[in-house]
């Protein structure tokens, strides 16, 4: 429809800045450089390759031996405190001391919301406290891991929560405010000044708040997903019934490159990738979706794409997610295709 601009005065600009906007994306979609100098992570769940049914030390093992020099480690607040005041600590000691042995650099995510389903992870005896008691035994959980592993030489950065500000999981919400006391409960503590990075979605967010508290903005990077719209309005509307069905996220590199330069102008603060597609995400876990169902959103094909797409975003650092399906799928389903091509890059990489 033909708007006549002499007429709709209002519609002038949006118009102008759209079309700028479109001429700018049309130019340098195809001319993003690729990132020479990225250093490759993987996440790393005890819970997740338990789910597998693997065993989580041989797991953890095999990803260290395969070439990985850094792995983000998520913690979990009801394996570590299961009784309220009665801590164990063997396993996350385990897998700390076998880093440090090694000399892999981790990632350590820390707090009431740290990654996998269902991305809260908080003790019996803690959720029918209030939000301040509550609070007040997450900054002693805390302060507990913090002081126990601030001298290790294996870690390198502290990720505080994980995606506070994204509504995803069957997780209370997070204040800002407690989030500050948090990041200023670690660096009280950490007399070795490590960074911390506040992570967000890559594809729902602006990473404004992440930039304003976080020494780092970690972000995610997913391609192609099983998605609910609006769950909690489908819920009100249509009962039990729900609607869903796979997207594939229709964005370019640059969506990424240039968010992170806005950030880095704006706030002086780097932004690196903390969850970077490399399983399926399917209508299940992904131990129980088909073969035909879970290459809709992850195989050999794909995981090569997502890293051709990942170098032209201009990150330097990324962290894999699905390191434990990739170990399931060679040692259960006897396919070490993705395995394998991972290692290949980590040895281009690590030359």
């Amino acid at each position: 429809m033909f708007i006549d601009f002499q007429k709709n005065k209002k519609y002038f600009l949006p118009v102008v800045f759209l079309i700028i906007v479109f001429l700018f994306c049309y130019f340098l979609i195809n001319k993003n450089p690729e990132q020479k100098n990225i250093v490759w992570g993987v996440n790393f769940s005890q819970k997740q390759t338990e789910s597998l049914g693997l065993d989580w030390k041989e797991t953890y093992s095999a990803l260290i031996s395969l070439g990985f020099k850094k792995i983000k480690i998520a913690t979990y607040w009801n394996l570590i405190e299961k009784e309220e005041g009665k801590y164990n600590f063997d396993d996350l000691d385990w897998q700390i001391k076998e880093a440090e042995n090694t000399g892999v650099k981790i990632l350590l995510a820390i707090g009431m919301k740290t990654p996998r389903w269902p991305e809260c992870h908080m003790p019996e005896w803690v959720k029918n406290q209030d939000v301040d008691a509550r609070n007040q035994k997450l900054l002693e959980h805390i302060e507990k891991i913090v002081n126990r592993y601030k001298d290790s030489t294996a870690i390198s950065v502290w990720q505080v929560e994980n995606e506070p500000f994204f509504t995803f999981g069957e997780c209370p919400k997070i204040e800002k405010d407690f989030i500050k006391k948090e990041i200023s409960l670690v660096k009280s503590l950490d007399l070795r000044g490590r960074n911390v990075v506040i992570s967000d979605s890559g594809e729902y967010s602006l990473w404004i708040k992440p930039a304003q508290l976080g020494d780092v903005v970690g972000i995610t990077l997913y391609r192609k997903v099983w998605f609910s719209p609006l769950e909690g309005i489908q819920k009100s509307l249509l009962g039990a019934k729900k609607i869903s069905f796979y997207v594939n996220y229709p964005l370019f590199p640059i969506f990424y490159r240039q968010r992170a330069w806005i950030i880095k102008k704006l706030f002086n603060k780097e932004v690196i990738n903390v969850e970077f597609q490399a399983e399926p995400w399917g209508p299940g876990a992904s131990q129980d979706l088909s073969r035909q169902e879970w290459e809709k959103t992850m195989s050999l094909d794909r995981f090569k794409k997502n890293i051709e797409f990942a170098k032209k975003t201009g990150f330097s650092e990324f962290y894999f997610w699905g390191g434990e399906w990739w170990y399931w799928l060679k040692t259960k389903q006897n396919d070490s295709s993705i395995w394998e091509e991972a290692g290949k890059m980590l040895k281009t990489y690590n030359l």
